[in-house]
C-alpha cells in the first residue's frame, strides 16, 4: 500500500462533505459518522498552509471554550457520538486503549514521519502535553508509517513524551475517517466526540490551552 499523501487542507469536495455531515448538521445519507475510507494518493485536494505564526500561551490568559474553539477553528460535531474505542500497540512494546482513560480529556492525532505539517505542530503538542498531563489531559498520536522501524527513531529525536500508537494498515484511520495528515480528534471526558481538527494548529497557544482546560472541568 502506498503511503497516505500528506495534505495540510480544507478538503476537496467530497472530503468536505464527509466532515461537514458529521461536524455541522448537515445530513450524509451515504454513511454513518466515522465509516468512510481513507483518501488514497491519487484522491485530489488543494494544499493549504498552516498558520503563519505561532501565538505562545501568555501567562493567565484563559479564553471561554466556545471562543477558543472557534480561535483554533476546531470543527464541532452536530451529534453526541461516544467515541469509538480502540487498543494500538505502542512501540515499546505496550499498548494504548482509549476506555482506559475515560475521565480524561484525549487528543487522537493521526501523523506519520514522512508529513512535515505533522512534525511542524508536534513541538507544539509536546509542550501542551508537558502543561496540562497533570490536569486530566492525555494525548496518543496515531502513526500511519507502513514502515515501523522508523517511528521509534523519529520520536527519539524530536524527544516526544507522549503516548505513541501504531496503525501501519490505517484501520483505526479508516474508523475515524481521516481525510488528511495531521487530523486530530478531542474527546471528551465523558468519551464523547467534541471537536476535530483538520490540518495543523498552534497547540501551544492561549486557544489550545484553554479549550483542554475547559473541557477538563
Amino acid at each position: 500500500m502506498r503511503p497516505l499523501v500528506a495534505v495540510v487542507i480544507v478538503l476537496a469536495l467530497v472530503v468536505a462533505a464527509a466532515a461537514v455531515g458529521l461536524f455541522t448538521g448537515q445530513p450524509r445519507p451515504d454513511a454513518d459518522a466515522f465509516s468512510s475510507p481513507l483518501a488514497r494518493p491519487d484522491t485530489p485536494a488543494a494544499a493549504a498552509a498552516p498558520p503563519t505564526a505561532p501565538a505562545r500561551r501568555r501567562p493567565g490568559k484563559v479564553l471561554a471554550l466556545v471562543d477558543a474553539m472557534k480561535e483554533l477553528d476546531l470543527i464541532r460535531p452536530s451529534r453526541a457520538k461516544i467515541a469509538e474505542d480502540f487498543t494500538l500497540a505502542t512501540p515499546g512494546g505496550g499498548t494504548f486503549k482509549l476506555s482506559e482513560h475515560r475521565g480524561k480529556v484525549v487528543m487522537i492525532n493521526f501523523w506519520a514521519t514522512w508529513c512535515p505539517p505533522c512534525l511542524e505542530e508536534m513541538p507544539a503538542m509536546e509542550r501542551l502535553y508537558r502543561q496540562q498531563k497533570d490536569a486530566g489531559f492525555t494525548l496518543v498520536a496515531v502513526s500511519v508509517d507502513t514502515d515501523l522501524k522508523k517511528v521509534t527513531p523519529f520520536v527519539t529525536a524530536h524527544k516526544l513524551t507522549f503516548a505513541i500508537g501504531l496503525d501501519p494498515k490505517m484501520d483505526l484511520a479508516n474508523a475515524y475517517a481521516v481525510r488528511a495528515l495531521p487530523s486530530s480528534f478531542l474527546v471528551g471526558r465523558d468519551g464523547s466526540l467534541t471537536a476535530l481538527a483538520i490540518g495543523p494548529r498552534h497547540w501551544d497557544n492561549d486557544a489550545a490551552h484553554s479549550v483542554v482546560e475547559g473541557m477538563a472541568r
